[in-house]
């Protein structure tokens, strides 16, 4: 998913799942050391994936990105949860996010503004 792509799809899958307008965005750039694996809780965030990587692997409560894996015929762009990135080579890379982060942590009520 291109960042572009991402900033028309966040404030509608937002909208989507009760929290209107309440949320932040961050630009999250991650280096990913060699055969690193990186454990982060996105519990209450959401992470969308804004970069193809043939190597580094995502993995979450929500999907699974791994291009290099061949028993899967999808790969999901949206991480929540117990979000896994591994770099299974021997040199540094570096994955790109859009992190978006609910206010308050709060859903908002149907038909509010």
């Amino acid at each position: 998913m291109t960042p572009t792509l991402a900033m028309e799809y966040i404030p509608r899958r937002m909208r989507d799942l009760g929290y209107g307008d309440n949320y932040y965005i961050r630009f999250v750039h991650f280096r990913i050391l060699p055969l690193e694996v990186r454990i982060i809780d996105a519990s209450t965030d959401f992470y969308i994936l804004v970069e193809d990587h043939p190597y580094i692997s995502v993995d979450s409560d929500t999907g699974i990105f791994n291009t290099r894996l061949t028993t899967i015929n999808e790969y999901q762009y949206e991480h929540n949860g117990q979000m896994v990135i591994t770099n299974p080579t021997g040199a540094f890379s570096s994955i790109h996010f859009i992190q978006v982060i609910p206010k308050n942590n709060t859903l908002q009520e149907h038909g509010d503004k």
